[in-house]
């Protein structure tokens, strides 16, 4: 856990408290219980009801959807602006009240890929403080972007060197890295757990606090993270994640000079990843999702969905680049493309070389 809070520049001296989980979805809840508490004690302690906590965010993981869900707290979650590609600061005295238990803040949006900047909504939330006396929060669901953030951009200020940042969380099982079956979330100090939350047992010899939503799982994922930070290191995550993000602007650039893409997000100042929508869907002649069967059909799954209110009625596709997807595989799939493209646009299918059946799916 120093390690992570070392990595998101946790103050000196702060001593920061954390827990593994079973992915970011977990440990972003645990974030939101944690907010969820310390809001209803301060309530509390003021005389005043705590019956009522909201949570605001913008276009949100359905993970948050499940955290308001399951735990009771109303999630204000702010539409998307008109070529926007998550939450803007001027957006949150809209939405934040008394009852606001925290902000969260996406670094790496699930749809568009992009970082939301952290350090302009803490500064719109200092300017709301000193408007009108409320002090919220702000938890960093950084469940992609943790992990690049730090080695690909490490000037950009979004993790605990944000004051108002109270808690950050993580997958160690995306761009960490780890197997499949981690998770991370990292207090900026122990002040910000409550103590009540923590669940000590002893029946296993003794002392053991647990905070989490189940108890019994793998410890292989946990201790592969940790071989993999001795191993790589940040030179070693660096160097990957640059190889990555050439990669993933390669493909922007291939898209983009296809003809009918327009990209949301270029690979450039965020994920290593492209996201992009037609530029003129009702005289494109085809879909997105027409597009996705296409390549389906090559072995690709390429997903194509609409973005969230206010935006909804925009078509986006999204491609992520990972360890060990190279620029040989994305040539590969950027052809593919101009094939599928081809056939959705002239109606016939594009002329393929022998060795290469026309349709067929298989992973």
């Amino acid at each position: 856990m120093n390690i992570l809070a070392d990595l998101w520049n946790a103050p000196a001296g702060a001593s920061p408290m954390g827990c593994s989980t079973t992915g970011s979805s977990e440990a972003a809840m645990l974030g939101g219980l944690a907010l969820k508490w310390r809001w209803r004690q301060k309530r509390l302690a003021e005389g005043k009801p705590a019956d009522k906590p909201n949570i605001v965010a913008g276009p949100v993981q359905i993970c948050w959807d499940k955290f308001a869900r399951y735990f009771d707290v109303e999630i204000r979650q702010v539409p998307l602006e008109k070529g926007a590609t998550g939450l803007r600061p001027h957006q949150l005295a809209q939405y934040v009240d008394e009852n606001t238990i925290g902000v969260v803040a996406i670094l790496g949006v699930t749809f568009t890929c992009d970082f939301e900047p952290v350090a302009e909504l803490s500064a719109e939330l200092d300017r709301i403080q000193a408007e009108t006396g409320l002090d919220i929060p702000i938890h960093v669901d950084a469940a992609s972007g943790g992990f690049i953030a730090p080695f690909l951009y490490p000037e950009l200020v979004w993790d605990f060197r944000v004051e108002r940042v109270a808690s950050i969380n993580a997958s160690g099982h995306k761009y960490g890295m780890a197997p499949l079956g981690v998770g991370w979330v990292v207090w900026r100090e122990p002040a910000l757990l409550p103590e009540d939350l923590i669940f000590r047992v002893d029946y296993l010899g003794g002392d053991m606090p647990t905070f989490a939503l189940n108890f019994s799982r793998p410890g292989g994922e946990i201790i592969a993270q940790y071989y993999l930070f001795q191993r790589l290191g940040r030179q070693g995550y660096r160097e990957v994640y640059e190889a990555c993000a050439a990669t993933a602007q390669y493909l922007g650039e291939e898209v983009a000079a296809m003809g009918p893409f327009e990209l949301l997000y270029d690979g450039r100042g965020a994920l290593p990843a492209i996201s992009y929508k037609l530029k003129d869907p009702a005289g494109a002649g085809f879909t997105l999702y027409d597009l996705t069967d296409q390549l389906r059909m090559r072995g690709w799954q390429v997903p194509a969905y609409p973005l969230p209110a206010d935006q909804q009625d925009t078509v986006i596709q999204r491609i992520l680049i990972r360890h060990g997807i190279g620029r040989d595989e994305m040539a590969l799939l950027a052809e593919d493309m101009r094939r599928a493209l081809h056939r959705l646009t002239a109606g016939k299918p594009a002329e393929l070389p022998e060795d290469v059946s026309r349709i067929g799916f298989h992973h």
